[in-house]
């Protein structure tokens, strides 16, 4: 069984992507809270990349693997 790997890409935009509109507008989007996140998938992420981001950061908050975006957010 061969699994896939994660896009590094998507892991440095969530760290380098700030919120562009709402409440946590200029937030970066590994910084959003969980609730927020919680909002968005009871009432729908956005379309298009932003919406994956979000959904993105939800699951890796959600499985308590906020630790994969550390290194990162150093860069």
């Amino acid at each position: 069984m061969e699994f896939a790997q994660p896009d590094r890409e998507i892991f440095q935009q969530l760290v380098t992507m700030r919120m562009p509109f709402g409440k946590y507008k200029d937030v970066l989007l590994c910084d959003l809270p969980v609730s927020y996140l919680e909002w968005f998938q009871r009432k729908g992420f956005p379309d298009g990349k932003l919406g994956m981001l979000l959904a993105t950061v939800y699951e890796i908050k959600l499985n308590g693997l906020t630790g994969l975006l550390t290194p990162l957010k150093g860069k």
